[in-house]
């Protein structure tokens, strides 16, 4: 019985034993041997409750699939299996929920049938309200198998940690419109199918087949491929002032999630994205590396007060968000300078 077993009736089972109760009152006052015959029935079916309900727990392992992206105030869907580790016997009717802090989430999976030696996948939907790091700190396995006159349940310790990203917000066009992006290296040939068409070429060893223009090799008797320009310069910067003046968390909030948004719209237009803030700053990059990093980086990030010491690298050209005020874009003037706050 490890781990303890919660066995609550349910509304149905208090008025189940409630009229056990009045039967066998009634049985032992008047001495009749239908009034016992109908209460030995019914501590049968209690007992008989108890006893199937612990043969479907008994033998299950759960396992938790979390996804690898959730934003707040965002739906995501959480997977869950179940394995039914038991010889022969199936289970029926087993509800998984996850814990937070000991008490169940809202959400929950339910398997209506699981045969022996069988494992089965489903998944809920959730909502996460804040970004930040979330803990969950188990499983709950709860049946009403057979009769729904209680409701056994066991937990199982399976402890995660999920990082919520910030909320996504939409962003004003005429903010990404008017971003004067820098350019490094400028165009160059690249294979890849994202840039402008450049030309073709002859096929060499080490080229990926797919990138083979079927048509003109075809036309020619010998493989060619194709070349594409790739705008390696393209670099734009979203700088993100956490220092947190006044004291509103609102204003805080809705600056990280501007932020946030920022960033990934401009990685889903190909620029490499490079975020800075006081005292941090990341290298652009592109890819859901970057994403990864700068979603993470900000689902942690805490307000610094407005007088204590920091640096916040300003380049060239980017775009400013601050707590309170409406973001920015800043073009380049010269070389990139450094601010010194507080």
């Amino acid at each position: 019985m490890r781990p303890r077993r919660r066995f609550p009736p349910t509304r149905e089972g208090w008025w189940f034993l409630m009229a056990t109760l009045l039967i066998g009152l009634a049985a032992i006052n008047a001495g009749l041997n239908l009034l016992f015959l109908v209460w030995g029935m019914m501590l049968c079916l209690i007992l008989a409750s108890g006893v199937l309900s612990e043969l479907c727990l008994r033998g299950l392992e759960v396992r938790r699939s979390p996804p690898t992206t959730i934003h707040a105030r965002a739906p995501y869907l959480m997977g869950i299996s179940l394995t039914n580790g038991k010889g022969r016997v199936p289970s029926f009717s087993v509800e998984v929920e996850d814990l937070m802090g000991g008490k169940p989430i809202e959400k929950r999976c339910y398997f209506l049938k699981l045969p022996a030696g069988r494992t089965q996948e489903t998944a809920y939907r959730h909502v996460m309200p804040n970004r930040g790091r979330h803990r969950l700190s188990g499983l709950r396995l709860s049946t009403k198998f057979p009769f729904g006159l209680i409701q056994k349940s066991r937990d199982v310790l399976d402890p995660a940690e999920l990082i919520i990203y910030p909320a996504l917000v939409p962003v004003p066009e005429s903010l990404l419109r008017g971003l004067p992006a820098e350019h490094g290296r400028g165009r160059m040939r690249w294979r890849s199918r994202s840039g402008d068409f450049f030309g073709l070429r002859d096929f060499r060893h080490g080229d990926d087949p797919r990138d083979i223009h079927w048509r003109t090799s075809a036309r020619r008797g010998m493989p060619f491929v194709r070349e594409n320009e790739d705008d390696e310069g393209m670099v734009a910067t979203v700088v993100f002032d956490n220092a947190q003046d006044g004291g509103n968390p609102e204003a805080f909030e809705a600056a990280v999630s501007l932020a946030a948004s920022i960033s990934a719209e401009l990685l889903k237009r190909g620029y490499r994205t490079a975020f800075v803030a006081r005292d941090l700053h990341i290298t652009p990059a592109r890819g859901p590396g970057q994403s990864t990093r700068i979603m993470r980086t900000l689902a942690l990030i805490e307000p610094m007060a407005a007088g204590s010491p920091g640096e916040l690298l300003m380049p060239g050209s980017c775009v400013r968000v601050c707590a309170g005020r409406p973001p920015e874009v800043i073009a380049a003037r010269g070389q990139p300078a450094q601010e010194r706050f507080g």
